[in-house]
């Protein structure tokens, strides 16, 4: 079978690539509208980890192509560096410089001397995570500890405010991770992301598919208070269950307020046993610190007329498919994919464990929260109502 030929992109071809990749389309769809097999697409895009190369552009202040044939012409008929340095308003030793560097009166040619300087210009600077070792090296440990980027330099900002030296933009460290050619940090680090991809990709909306029953006199969250839905008082829930394999799942739960963590084993996803754990689980906590509940539309939560009954915390449902509604929840499981990935079987974690992962996932500075971390916030709120 003969091959097919090597397909050279043009930069409008290159340039469409990116836009689709940046929407989050595949590979696959991506090469599928060029004819092409998904691993020449991956080809151009895998050069630079997923992210798109900044759009290169000329200094104002180098020479242009135009100014580049006006030395030739010169040249061609005789006149001096002197003479044609004052026509252009360059200094002499610019004009020497430029003759000298590609070939001389003899030889200079204004395309090739412009492709050069073009080709020159391509030196990659060096990345500051690599002038600042020191810096890098508490990125690293921080990544290890699963912060995420953006974390890292939020808590770096308030940790070291007006120390440049001592932070750096999250979108810095995301390149020296996925572009290695910048030797600022070691690959291996890339194990301690969330999505542990080669390439970096862009945001998803929720592809979530679950079970979505008639729920019997579900209370909609657009009934919620307003104090719910503006995040102002602290003591509102978001719920659901994260499902691992052979049919083992456990329950999550995120204070909206402080986006506060907690875990809770569950043995089973009958209505019954995730009841009767959301109970057991509720009581452990005063009245204030847990008034409403907002919960997916999931059989498993058919009973939530007795989980109100046994603890007066009120149950909000979302709308069919909008998981979304419940945003805090839906990022917080995607958190938790890092520590239980899909397909573990989560039957034998034990609450010990459960409480490890969510004191790490609670010690995480967050944006939304100015950079503190959710248990700085929620324990701010304990020790008020204490």
């Amino acid at each position: 079978m003969s091959q097919r030929p090597k397909i050279y992109y043009t930069e409008a071809q290159i340039g469409l690539m990116w836009d689709r990749w940046q929407r989050g389309e595949s590979l696959h769809q991506i090469a599928r509208s060029f004819d092409r097999h998904h691993s020449s697409v991956r080809r151009i895009l895998s050069e630079t980890g997923g992210i798109r190369p900044a759009v290169r552009h000329r200094s104002m202040q180098v020479l242009t192509l135009a100014e580049r044939e006006e030395i030739s012409r010169a040249l061609m008929v005789g006149q001096s560096i002197r003479a044609v340095a004052m026509r252009m308003k360059r200094a002499p030793s610019t004009i020497s410089r430029e003759i000298r560097r590609n070939g001389g009166k003899d030889r200079y040619q204004a395309s090739h001397a412009d492709q050069q300087a073009w080709d020159r210009a391509r030196r990659p600077k060096e990345c500051k995570l690599v002038r600042h070792r020191v810096l890098a090296r508490l990125v690293a440990a921080k990544l290890q500890q699963q912060w995420a980027p953006e974390q890292i330099a939020g808590w770096l900002k308030r940790t070291y405010p007006g120390n440049e030296a001592r932070q750096v933009s999250h979108e810095t460290i995301y390149r020296s991770l996925f572009i290695q050619a910048r030797g600022a940090l070691k690959k291996e680090l890339l194990e301690h992301l969330r999505h542990t991809r080669a390439m970096r990709r862009s945001r998803h909306h929720t592809q979530k598919t679950a079970d979505h029953a008639q729920i019997t006199d579900a209370i909609s969250i657009r009934e919620r208070p307003a104090e719910v839905e503006d995040r102002a008082v602290p003591g509102h829930w978001e719920g659901d269950l994260l499902f691992g394999g052979r049919n083992s799942q456990i329950a999550t739960l995120v204070e909206r307020h402080s986006r506060f963590v907690m875990l809770v084993p569950v043995n089973s996803q009958d209505s019954q046993t995730v009841t009767d754990q959301l109970i057991k689980h509720a009581r452990k906590l005063p009245q204030e610190l847990y008034r409403t509940l907002t919960w997916d539309r999931g059989s498993e939560m058919a009973q939530h007329q007795r989980f109100t009954l046994a603890t007066d915390i009120k149950v909000y449902f979302c709308d069919p498919y909008n998981p979304w509604q419940r945003g805090s929840n839906e990022n917080t499981n995607g958190l938790l994919r890092q520590y239980f990935p899909k397909g573990m079987d989560l039957s034998g974690i034990t609450q010990a464990q459960l409480n490890a992962v969510a004191r790490r996932l609670n010690g995480r500075p967050r944006k939304t929260l100015n950079f503190e971390t959710p248990a700085e916030r929620f324990h701010q709120f304990v020790a008020s109502t204490g």
